[in-house]
């Protein structure tokens, strides 16, 4: 079975044969193309009802200081992503909350104590218009 459909069906979806496939599917995993299979959870069916898109800044770029924040980031399991970007923020991060008392406590007890951080600037999401991780592959 591969993220739900079994190779059968797969093979099936690509006018394959399901050997070549198979061999097709195992080279794409050995490579790191395909890194894992996960399931598409519905964050507000599982309680996480507040979306953040949370900017940070750094004064200091020159000390440790980016480098422990990128450690400790690790560790926050409400962000679901962190990237660091160009432009005005240093890094960008996506966090879920239960509530907005939540994401309180997370912005107090644990953004703001990390190395380096001089500001943050939150936004929420009002209204989800498209979530995907579908890459735009196409045969061409």
């Amino acid at each position: 079975v591969v993220g739900g459909a079994s190779i059968v069906k797969l093979a099936q979806s690509l006018n394959l044969r399901e050997p070549p496939c198979g061999r097709r599917l195992k080279r794409l995993e050995e490579s790191g193309c395909i890194q894992g299979y996960k399931a598409v959870l519905d964050r507000r069916r599982l309680g996480f009802g507040v979306l953040a898109f949370v900017q940070i800044g750094f004064a200091i770029h020159t000390d440790d200081s980016p480098d422990q924040f990128e450690e400790m980031i690790q560790e926050i399991p409400e962000v679901i992503s962190c990237h660091n970007v160009t432009g005005e923020a240093d890094y960008f991060l996506q966090i879920v909350a239960r509530d907005l008392d939540s994401y309180e406590r997370i912005l107090s007890q644990q953004l703001r104590k990390l190395p380096g951080v001089t500001s943050i600037k939150s936004s929420f999401s009002l209204k989800e218009i498209k979530n995907t991780t579908h890459l735009p592959l196409q045969n061409k």
